[in-house]
């Protein structure tokens, strides 16, 4: 009689034990992973370091911007800051949150920006809280100004025959209803608030830029300015490219003669926000049936 052959786990479930071994891999590149971003966070490797800070696309949701920002500013590993701005603008909160917190960083250490294709409005607005800006030629910017957009279904209500009924405790409160036309009243009303807001943006551009602010007034009405037209008006400090704008950075950091490290936090877009808002040009869904006020 054959002695009974015992035979081991990884004999007798090869699959499970394969697997495990993946996991066990997996564990540990992770936790080695986690270990050196931890030490290089830190600044244990490399040299100092020159943080990236991209703002693209329409403005809408800038969290994960600001705290990206925030980490840059509070980490003193890094020397300075490059912002690429590309962008038409968008939300007037949003787009004002990205500025102060351009300007903070710029307080605490040199920050460039590098103007692409498109910084206009809302990302003129942003741009001015930096240390430098450099801008291409033809770079297309200015564009200072508010706009107010609602939609308007009441034509529409009217073919299917249907009505909405809404009570409010004040005349304002319903103002902007995309069921009804809007009143005189109401548009005065929104005008006012446009202008307000008008006021702000004006006032930061002739603070940041050292511009009177009858002068940044005289074309500040809407109207798009090149890269070129925006340095004789001294909204930019000298034209380039994105290669430009770093060794301007770089200049200003003074590394000598150490080579930087440049850092940047991992790209996370959905290819159907990117669609939406780049190639249709139109603002974020859940701004979509609301009125929105966009420096843009």
């Amino acid at each position: 009689m054959q002695p009974t052959t015992r035979l081991s786990f990884s004999q007798r479930h090869p699959f499970i034990f394969g697997f495990l071994l993946i996991m066990v891999a997996v564990a540990l590149f992770t936790g080695a992973t986690a270990t050196f971003r931890h030490l290089t966070d830190a600044g244990s490797f490399g040299g100092p370091r020159i943080g990236i800070v991209r703002i693209e696309g329409m403005i809408g949701d800038v969290r994960k911007t600001l705290e990206w920002m925030r980490k840059l500013a509070e980490d003193r590993t890094v020397r300075g800051v490059l912002v690429r701005v590309d962008s038409p603008g968008g939300a007037v909160a949003p787009s004002q949150e990205l500025h102060d917190a351009v300007k903070r960083l710029a307080a605490d250490k040199p920050v460039v920006v590098s103007m692409g294709s498109l910084a206009a409005s809302g990302g003129l607005m942003v741009s001015t809280g930096a240390t430098r800006i450099v801008a291409n030629p033809a770079t297309i910017t200015g564009s200072i100004g508010v706009k107010m957009e609602m939609p308007n279904v009441q034509g529409l209500m009217d073919k299917i025959g249907v009505a909405r009924q809404t009570l409010v405790s004040g005349d304002l409160k319903d103002a902007g209803s995309p069921f009804r036309a809007m009143s005189e009243a109401e548009r005065a009303y929104f005008q006012s608030i446009i202008m307000e807001m008008y006021g702000q943006f004006v006032s930061m551009i002739a603070e940041d830029r050292n511009i009177p602010v009858e002068k940044v007034r005289s074309f500040a009405d809407g109207r798009i300015l090149t890269g070129s037209q925006a340095l004789e008006l001294g909204l930019v400090d000298k034209l380039g490219s994105e290669a430009a704008a770093m060794d301007v950075l770089l200049a200003l950091v003074d590394l000598k003669g150490e080579k930087p490290v440049f850092i940047e936090p991992p790209k996370e877009r959905s290819w159907v926000r990117e669609v939406l808002e780049s190639a249709l040009g139109i603002a974020p869904p859940q701004n979509m049936g609301q009125p929105a006020f966009l420096y843009y």
